[in-house]
């Protein structure tokens, strides 16, 4: 668990609706709104459920276990044996209580989440998994999850957002004084080594509960090292404000970290996942990202400009269909037409190009494969590539920048965002822990 950090790099906020597995890279147009959610309702009346937990008089079900069970093993895009997953419900039976608290304070204030904003985040959802709202829907009844589910988790996370912006006020404000101070302590620290971490926050709300929360960690770590993405699952269970970004701490240093933490990522190879770390109020999982050196980090970057033409079905090399073999007759005409990013971007706009445009800034050092890098590396400005052919369709691409530059360094508004996060992260768990003190929760030992 962190201490106050300087300004770290910012990251795509992907955790707070990264529920399912996350696409590689790039997301498809928008899909048509879905239907406007209805308020959430407890699966305590369906055949077999029984009530696990009841918090200030609302009822969690086995159900309602189940279900996030269920969506947690669809997430991580892994075949959980019944046995993991038992091993995980005490932890998501404690997890679903706090979000019903956070649910209960939501309302309390009341805060109204719009249908229009549930739907454009479960858009969000479709889009990053490649896919229609429709197409989301049927995934999730056919691994057996309820959409209520994902809608529920969704309300709550929206709610719980606007309860701590609302709780900020005028302390969200970050002054110039705030970001003058935090770059003399910056430029301080320039040539010293700083980690790219991870981290997956698991509480401790009782001592009585230490044991149960090391075996949930335990389990989560054998998942990770089995190849779960660290991002989906932070996503699912980490009880830090990081989760919305899916665990991301960013650039950090060794001072800014808990102690234990601290000693582990200076020794971590970078990729790995570490054990169980005891930190105040629980456990942490950490990865370690990268390794450099503070305000240094000389880097090759590139914006292109990108058409897909994506096939209807998995190509064969051996055996092309009537459509791929067209879709290679395009890309090899767009090849040779284009000359300039203008001309890309309405080439994919005319062929309804699945994926954008525009992919975003890439860093060239970390490109891969090798051959693919080179291409990026010595491509001219007013050509396009040759067609770049995957089992799921054709790329053709024309780079428009490519710089040398260093990207360690901090703007003022990468340093209020940071500023703004530390004070969101106390004053989110702050307002937990005293929502749970409060609290007449219930837990039933047949749901524990």
């Amino acid at each position: 668990m962190p201490v106050p950090a300087p300004a770290r790099r910012p990251t795509a906020r992907l955790a707070a609706l990264a529920l399912l597995a996350l696409a590689p890279t790039l997301a498809p147009a928008r899909a048509a709104a879905p239907p406007a959610a209805s308020p959430s309702a407890s699966t305590a009346d369906l055949p077999g459920s029984r009530i696990v937990a009841v918090v200030n008089g609302d009822v969690i079900s086995s159900g309602d276990v189940d279900n996030r069970t269920r969506l947690f093993a669809l997430s991580t895009g892994m075949p959980l044996s019944p046995a993991v997953l038992d091993r995980l419900k005490p932890h998501i039976t404690r997890q679903l209580i706090d979000e019903r608290l956070r649910m209960q304070e939501v309302q309390r204030r009341k805060i109204v989440i719009h249908d229009q904003q549930i739907a454009a985040a479960i858009r969000d959802v479709a889009e990053r998994n490649r896919m229609s709202y429709e197409a989301l829907r049927a995934k999730l009844s056919s691994d057996g999850v309820s959409m209520r589910t994902l809608i529920d988790q969704v309300r709550t996370q929206l709610g719980w957002t606007q309860v701590i912006r609302d709780q900020l006020a005028e302390r969200g404000t970050i002054t110039e004084a705030d970001v003058a101070a935090q770059q003399r302590i910056m430029e301080q620290q320039v040539g010293k080594p700083e980690y790219r971490v991870g981290e997956i926050f698991i509480p401790v709300d009782d001592p009585q509960n230490t044991a149960e929360a090391q075996r949930f960690a335990e389990t989560v770590i054998t998942e990770l090292r089995a190849g779960a993405p660290f991002p989906v699952v932070a996503a699912q269970f980490s009880q830090s404000q990081t989760a919305l970004e899916g665990g991301e701490l960013g650039w950090v240093q060794v001072n800014q970290l808990d102690p234990a933490v601290s000693r582990l990522v200076t020794e971590m190879p970078v990729g790995a996942i570490s054990n169980p770390v005891k930190v105040p109020g629980g456990f942490s999982i950490v990865t370690l990202q990268g390794k450099r050196e503070f305000g240094r980090d000389i880097a090759t970057m590139l914006t292109i400009r990108q058409t897909f033409l994506p096939f209807t079905s998995p190509l064969n090399p051996q055996a092309p269909t009537d459509q791929q073999r067209a879709a290679l007759e395009k890309a090899r005409s767009l090849s040779a037409s284009i000359h300039s990013c203008e001309q890309m971007e309405q080439a994919a706009q005319a062929n309804g190009s699945s994926r954008p445009a525009d992919p975003g800034p890439i860093r060239l050092e970390a490109v891969n494969p090798p051959q693919f890098r080179q291409i990026l590396a010595t491509l001219p400005f007013d050509k396009a590539s040759q067609p770049l052919v995957a089992p799921d369709g054709i790329a053709v691409l024309i780079v428009c920048t490519r710089e040398t530059r260093n990207t360690a360094t901090f703007s003022k508004e990468d340093i209020q965002r940071q500023l703004l996060g530390e004070r969101v992260e106390l004053l989110a768990r702050q307002l937990q822990r005293d929502l749970r003190r409060q609290a007449n929760i219930d837990l039933r030992a047949s749901g524990a």
